[in-house]
C-alpha cells in the first residue's frame, strides 16, 4: 500500500484493504476540516493503482472489503472508476464490498444507470458527510451543497442499492447556533433514512478557518456536556427511520454510543441523560480524544 499524504477512513473500515485512487478532496474548503490541507487535489494514475492492487492480490488474497481514498473517490466519472472497480474484483475472488466517501454532487451528477453499474461492481457504501441540516451553517462553514442536495443525494444512492452512511458533526453550530444545528441534523436525517448515522464531535485544529474564528472570538465552541445535550437533541428529532444503525464511537466524541434506530431510542437518551448527570466524569478523557 503507497499513499501520498495522511490517509482517513471511517471506524467501520477498519478492516478493509486501503486503495487509494485520488488525492485529497475535490472541495477541500470546508472551514472546519484539516485533513487534506497538506495535499492539492488530484487523479492518482491509474497504473500505480493497477499495480496496488497486483501486490495486495498476493500479499491479501482473501480480502473481502475495500475502502477508496481519498475525501470524495467519487468525484471520478464511471469512465474511470468502473475499471478500477472490475479490476478490484478480479484481485480479490472474495470481495464482499468497496467503500467510499463522496459529496452530494458527486451522486447528484450521475443518472441512476450509472449508479447502478457502480453497484454492480460491489460498490456498496458510500460514506457522506452531512455535517448538518441547517442551510446557514452549512452556508458559513463552506460546505459546498446544501441540505437539499445532501438529501436528494442519499436517496438517490440508495434508490439505486447503495447503501449510505450518513455522517454529522456536533459543535459544528456553536453555541449559537447549537439547537438550530441539533433539531435541523436530526430532520434532515430523517427524511434520508439511512441505513447508517453516526456522530462526531468538532475538534478545532490549528490551520483551519474555524480555529481562526474561535481564536478571534468569533466562534464559541460548546462545552463537552452541551455537546452531549446536542446529540441527545439530534437523537429526540429523529423519527420515521426504518432500521438505521447509530454509532459514536469516533475518537473525536465523548461518550461512545451504539444502537438502532428507532428500537433504541429511548435508551440511547437514557444514557445521555445520565452521563449529563455525572458530569465530565462520565467522559472519554480529553487525552484520550482524537481525529
Amino acid at each position: 500500500m503507497r499513499f501520498k499524504g495522511m490517509i482517513i477512513r471511517p471506524p467501520s473500515e477498519a478492516d478493509s484493504y486501503l486503495l487509494q485512487i485520488t488525492y485529497g478532496c475535490s472541495h477541500n474548503k470546508c472551514t472546519f476540516c484539516p485533513t487534506y490541507l497538506d495535499k492539492k487535489f488530484g487523479v492518482r494514475p491509474v497504473e500505480e493503482v493497477f499495480e496496488d492492487l497486483q501486490l495486495a492480490s498476493s500479499s491479501f488474497p482473501q480480502t473481502r472489503r475495500v475502502f477508496l481514498c481519498d475525501g470524495n473517490a467519487l468525484v471520478l466519472q464511471n469512465r474511470r472508476l468502473l475499471p478500477i472497480l472490475e479490476r478490484i474484483g478480479l484481485a480479490f475472488p472474495n470481495l464482499q464490498r468497496v467503500g467510499i466517501y463522496a459529496n452530494a454532487r458527486d451522486i447528484l451528477k450521475r443518472s441512476m444507470g450509472e449508479l447502478e453499474e457502480l453497484r454492480d461492481k460491489k460498490l456498496g457504501l458510500i460514506y457522506m458527510g452531512l455535517e448538518s441540516g441547517s442551510e446557514e451553517i452549512l452556508r458559513r462553514v463552506k460546505k459546498g451543497s446544501t441540505a437539499r442536495e445532501m438529501i436528494d443525494s442519499v436517496k438517490k444512492a440508495q434508490r439505486a442499492g447503495i447503501k449510505v452512511s450518513v455522517i454529522g458533526l456536533l459543535g459544528l453550530g456553536g453555541k449559537t447556533l447549537s439547537h438550530e444545528h441539533a433539531v435541523k441534523t436530526g430532520k434532515a436525517v430523517s427524511e434520508m433514512d439511512p441505513l447508517y448515522f453516526s456522530l462526531l464531535s468538532l475538534m478545532l485544529v490549528p490551520g483551519t478557518e474555524l480555529h481562526a474564528e474561535w481564536e478571534r472570538g468569533e466562534f464559541e465552541m460548546p462545552e463537552p456536556i452541551e455537546l452531549l445535550e446536542e446529540m441527545k437533541e439530534i437523537i429526540e428529532n429523529l423519527e420515521d427511520l426504518s432500521g438505521c444503525i447509530f454509532r459514536t464511537n469516533h475518537a473525536s466524541n465523548y461518550l461512545p454510543l451504539a444502537g438502532r434506530l428507532p428500537r433504541d431510542k429511548q435508551k440511547l437518551i437514557a444514557i445521555i441523560d445520565r452521563a449529563i448527570s455525572q458530569g465530565e466524569s462520565a467522559l472519554r478523557p480529553e487525552s484520550w480524544r482524537g481525529l
